[in-house]
């Protein structure tokens, strides 16, 4: 539980000096005002919080919405804010910023701010900063006109009160308007008629004809099931995180032989660039001068720091973690690899769930047949009453709300056992999938460094003797494969000797003195350079060189002890969920990868997926054109994934699925969010959508099936508009409750996923 903060704020008794301060960091806040007596309290607290994005729990912005309006302006008006995203249904704020200073010193900037937004005589200016407000959850208010029409038309119908009609038609007129807005849109911008067209045109007969209350409840089930399709539907707007946001505002340069220190912008192609250990790259270029040790894991999603030297290319966003680097700048900004990942992440094709509804195609295309028939009926009849009928019995309210209602029902069931499916298109692609591609790093493997063995290179010598010493010598080394022996050492209980004088080689391994013995742990050729014969350990042993486990070696003395192996494992549920997805799903399966192509291969093969479906060496820009590529060649594409570099990928993807703990970008930008960070909820997703589509299928019939017999009655000898209105929406509400089914079924515990959906 994060501790609730109480901050006393009087806005009368703020110093000169205080405002000065806060106008030096915020200047676009300009004008000061008469200092007022009136004392105000803010309760806040940090509800949860990465680089660059904080969410806060501020209660009065429930309930004051002038604060809430001058909080959301001040935000906007601070110059490392890059958006604000504003719930006041849930008393809360999503604030993302340029993480240019340390998170701790942000907060307690906009901690400042939250309480200065008490003063209500602050005049902030407009920004340009990016607001958004979400949407209140008012889907439901569209059905209060019906409801108000539906009451009006039984007290001067069935139950025998008198009302002008004019009031009656007025009162449906007005609850008819998002019908008729719908339709004229249709109209005007894609020029065809929708079954928002059929829907006016019936209502307007049938209320002409005084039959008010069939009119109402026409209006009210049309109502209901767009109410409950725009709940299912997914925003088209995500926000997306700048790769090259986290860089430094300044980096050093060498011009004319002199080291100097320049904004980022002023960076030009040519320049040699410096870079420092703890500092990332700002550019992509090649290495002039000097080694060091990159952390990739931004590009590659790759945990393994690689090293790189002279001559080798180097790319902006990745970290130095060891070594000094002089960088010929080729490429800088949006030009850099990172620069055109983001741009990849922005041309993604957007889905509208509402344009693309299956429910909302299914009705279109019964329009113009139904408006046909309806016409004849009339031209042969010349009886209006018929032709409504005609028009009534459409098909259409009972898809659009029995569709809808399948699939909030599937996505509440998904929700229950830890799966959000964020649309009704999510639900609608992932029954269609026939070929997933997985990241390697971190989803189909746990993303760590971890020991798997040891081998000596003689049986008198001790596997925990080599463990020490190599131990010994990696403490405090900030390395994975480092921080991996000493986390193995310690679940051993080895006690780990003190290390004397040492030496660490960037991208070799390190030389130290321990317990009087000189002992060299790292690489092969760490230890080739060294003079150490290796050839009589791989005549004992041959299978290291085929197993393709990375190795570290441990000498002592100027002689080979030993050597430990280590890999990052599969998850448990891996190799499970591949032979489901291929075996009973019926899936194509691919493994994508950044990391080389040994380990992608050894990866493939424990998981049974074959070398031409797998991909490795990957940078972001390769992974989408493969999620392209599976796609023209006709497949229904998921992609599983959870680094920021897999974000391009799950962007192209059909469907793209994350983990609850993957990185923001890759978790918003996601169809589906495992939340229990279990791949076998990939496979549970897969058969809810699946069941759904059976469920949907049924629910057409129901519709189909009463709707053509009394189409046909209503075609031949006729049909009062009452009846036909109780068998379309007889059908709908059975169609609608079969719908229900998904959310009956299932685990019943409920889940937390604000975090997922913020």
């Amino acid at each position: 539980m994060v501790k609730m903060k109480q901050v006393l704020l009087t806005s009368g008794n703020v110093s000169q000096k205080q405002t000065a301060a806060m106008e030096r960091k915020s200047p676009t806040v300009i004008e000061r005002t008469k200092p007022k007596t009136r004392q105000f309290q803010v309760t806040y607290r940090v509800v949860h919080s990465t680089p660059g994005r904080v969410r806060f729990r501020i209660p009065r912005i429930a309930h004051d919405s002038n604060y809430a309006q001058r909080l959301q302006r001040l935000l906007a008006a601070e110059p490392q804010v890059t958006s604000v995203r504003l719930k006041p249904a849930a008393a809360s704020v999503v604030i993302r910023y340029l993480p240019s200073e340390p998170d701790s010193q942000m907060r307690s900037r906009l901690g400042k701010l939250i309480q200065l937004a008490t003063n209500a005589a602050l005049t902030i200016p407009e920004n340009t900063t990016q607001v958004e407000k979400s949407p209140e959850p008012g889907n439901w208010s569209r059905l209060k006109l019906p409801t108000l029409a539906t009451v009006i038309s039984l007290v001067s119908g069935p139950l025998g009160l008198s009302f002008h009609p004019l009031i009656v038609g007025g009162t449906i007129a007005l609850a008819t308007i998002p019908v008729a807005r719908r339709a004229m849109e249709s109209i005007i911008g894609e020029r065809r008629l929708n079954v928002d067209f059929l829907d006016l045109a019936a209502i307007t007969i049938i209320t002409a004809q005084r039959h008010f209350l069939t009119s109402c409840s026409m209006l009210g089930l049309i109502e209901l099931g767009e109410a409950i399709r725009e709940r299912t539907a997914r925003s088209s707007h995500s926000q997306t995180l700048d790769l090259l946001s986290s860089l430094a505002k300044f980096v050093w340069v060498e011009r004319n032989g002199e080291k100097q220190q320049i904004p980022i912008e002023q960076v030009q192609p040519e320049d040699t660039v410096i870079v420092y250990p703890g500092n990332q790259i700002p550019v992509d270029g090649q290495i002039l001068q000097g080694k060091a040790l990159i952390d990739e894991q931004k590009l590659t999603g790759e945990a393994m720091p690689v090293v790189r030297s002279e001559g080798d290319s180097v790319y902006a966003s990745t970290l130095v973690r060891e070594g000094q680097l002089y960088i010929l700048a080729e490429r800088i900004g949006a030009d850099t690899l990172a620069g055109r990942t983001l741009k990849l992440l922005q041309d993604a094709p957007v889905h509208d769930t509402r344009v693309e509804n299956y429910a909302a195609k299914i009705a279109d295309r019964m329009v113009l047949p139904t408006l046909l028939l309806g016409g004849a009926i009339f031209a042969l009849t010349r009886n209006a009453a018929r032709a409504a009928s005609i028009l009534t019995i459409d098909f259409a309210t009972g898809i659009r709300v029995s569709v809808p209602t399948t699939v909030m029902a599937a996505m509440l069931s998904a929700a229950r056992q830890g799966i959000l499916l964020r649309s009704g298109r999510a639900l609608e692609q992932l029954a269609r999938v026939d070929a997933i591609v997985f990241d390697k790093t971190g989803t189909l493997t746990q993303g760590d460094v971890a020991m798997i063995g040891i081998k000596t290179a003689d049986p008198a010598i001790s596997e925990l003797d080599v463990l020490r010493l190599a131990a010994a010598a990696e403490q405090r080394i900030t390395h994975p494969v480092a921080e991996a022996v000493i986390r193995y050492a310690n679940y051993q209980e080895v006690i780990i000797p003190q290390r004397g004088e040492w030496d660490y080689q960037v991208g070799l391994g390190i030389q130290a003195q321990i317990e009087g013995q000189t002992v060299l742990v790292g690489s092969e050729r760490f230890l080739v350079k060294e003079g150490i014969d290796l050839e009589s350990f791989y005549t004992a042993h041959p299978e290291v060189k085929t197993t393709g486990y990375p190795t570290i070696y441990v000498a002592s003395n100027g002689r080979l002890l030993g050597i430990l192996q280590y890999t990052d494992p599969l998850r448990p549920e891996s190799a499970e969920v591949i032979a489901m997805l291929r075996d009973e799903i019926g899936a194509e399966i691919h493994i994508l990868t950044g990391d080389n192509c040994q380990r992608a291969a050894t990866v493939a093969a424990q998981l049974n997926i074959p070398p031409s479906h797998t991909h490795a060496e990957a940078f972001p820009q390769r992974k989408a054109e493969v999620v392209q590529q599976l796609h023209e060649a006709g497949k229904t594409v998921a992609f599983v994934g959870d680094g920021l570099n897999d974000s391009a990928a799950l962007a192209y993807a059909d469907v793209s699925v994350s983990f609850r703990d993957g990185s923001d970008i890759a978790r918003e930008t996601a169809d589906v969010v495992l939340m229990q960070n279990n791949l076998r909820g990939l496979v549970e997703a897969i058969a809810i959508a699946r069941n759904a589509k059976q469920i949907i299928r049924q629910n057409t019939n129901i519709v189909a099936v009463p709707n053509l017999s009394g189409l046909a009655i209503a075609a031949t000898v006729g049909l009062n508009p009452m009846t036909a209105t109780l068998i379309n929406n007889g059908s709908s509400v059975i169609a609608g409750v079969n719908g229900l089914r998904p959310a009956l079924k299932g685990d019943k515990a409920a889940i937390e996923v604000e975090v997922a959906s913020d």
